[in-house]
């Protein structure tokens, strides 16, 4: 889907880009998944949900036992999805890993476990889903009735503090993702408290830093720009008042934020109370990991999916 509509008007309660989404991932084979201790009601109902959507084939990976009462409890019919036995979180993880590592999986999906816990497995050097020398990071895909763009926000799960050049990193993955969702030429804003350079304000160091990278193909796929506010990122109007002249103003597709905290509140205010969706995925690994919350519905869930899908791919384009 391009970019290129106008900003639409705040309040309109069009869910424009996540229908899209499922409607391209129809004409794509399902893929398979690892589904980590899927045992919590929306965990398994997204992934039953998302086999019967045919977005994925999964494996689900947990306590055999739980997962069938819990299956018989909510009425859904597992029967014909395989399960790998876990009787603990860590083990689970650890074999959803190996699921991805041998080839058996695709793509892993959290289930209801921590995310310190899955992320400790794919993060492992020697057993884990590192990619070469690529940087780990995670992105909130964003549905939001008052803004007609795709809406990523990275990073709000997986770098609690990056530094420069874990931001270079998540900038670059951001932008690799925009392109397998069709939005060729994504705007990055650099967010920070302010539009100008302060010493004082290291994300407004690190933002000025990113732009000069962008311009000198450092960071190639996008248009980055920053330091940036939130509102001149997102609201033409404001760029006018603050006479701030950019090509991102107004229309950012992803906002690449200073640091986890400020990342996590942002997606969650933009969906609790801006009415928006979310979907979570992580970038980086051998595979498309979909991370999302233990109290995101089975409707994200399987957005996030959908996400993975198209994601997978972008990597692996269908002969």
């Amino acid at each position: 889907m391009s970019n290129s509509e106008p900003q639409a008007a705040a309040g309109a309660a069009d869910y424009h880009v996540f229908t899209k989404f499922l409607e391209r991932c129809k004409n794509l084979p399902a893929i398979t998944a690892a589904v980590c201790w899927p045992l919590s009601d929306v965990a398994l109902k997204g992934a039953v949900e998302a086999a019967a959507e045919g977005l994925i084939k999964p494996t689900l990976v947990g306590d055999e036992a739980k997962i069938k009462a819990l299956a018989a409890k909510l009425g859904v019919d597992i029967s014909a999805l395989p399960i790998l036995q876990a009787a603990y979180e860590a083990k689970a993880a650890e074999l959803s890993v190996a699921l991805c590592r041998n080839g058996e999986a695709q793509a892993m999906m959290k289930g209801s476990l921590h995310t310190d816990i899955l992320m400790k497995a794919v993060m492992q050097r020697e057993t884990g889903l590192r990619a070469g020398g690529r940087r780990i990071s995670h992105v909130f895909v964003m549905d939001t009735p008052a803004y007609a763009r795709t809406l990523l926000i990275t990073d709000a799960a997986i770098n609690i503090a990056p530094e420069l050049e874990d931001k270079f990193y998540i900038v670059q993955n951001a932008i690799d993702l925009a392109h397998a969702l069709n939005i060729p030429q994504p705007k990055v804003a650099v967010l920070s408290a302010m539009e100008t350079v302060n010493p004082k304000i290291q994300s407004t160091l690190d933002a000025a830093a990113l732009s000069k990278m962008a311009d000198r193909g450092q960071i190639t796929g996008g248009i980055v720009d920053g330091p940036m506010a939130f509102d001149t990122a997102v609201s033409a109007h404001a760029a006018e008042i603050k006479h701030l002249v950019s090509p991102v103003v107004g229309q950012a597709d992803i906002l690449a934020v200073p640091d986890l905290e400020s990342g996590n509140m942002l997606a969650k205010q933009l969906e609790y109370l801006g009415g928006a969706q979310l979907a979570g995925i992580v970038l980086g690994a051998r595979v498309p990991i979909i991370l999302t919350s233990r109290a995101d519905s089975a409707k994200t869930r399987l957005t996030s999916c959908a996400v993975a899908v198209l994601l997978h791919y972008a990597a692996h384009p269908q002969k």
